[in-house]
């Protein structure tokens, strides 16, 4: 009896796709790299278009 309801809870559980700390400890791991990045990219996209501004407009 007790594992009977033991194995619905997980069942449900599996299939009900709530959001657990789990899965919040993994979306912060990925966006960690991409924080990091970030501030380089912008300024890279920065010097890019000022680059282009300048030489293309001689």
């Amino acid at each position: 009896m007790f594992v009977e309801k033991r194995s619905e809870k997980r069942r449900k559980k599996k299939h009900d796709g709530s959001y657990t700390f789990w899965d919040l400890v993994f979306d912060i791991l990925f966006w960690i790299p991409e924080l990091i990045v970030l501030p380089f990219r912008l300024v890279f996209y920065l010097f890019r278009f000022l680059a282009r501004s300048i030489f293309d407009g001689i």
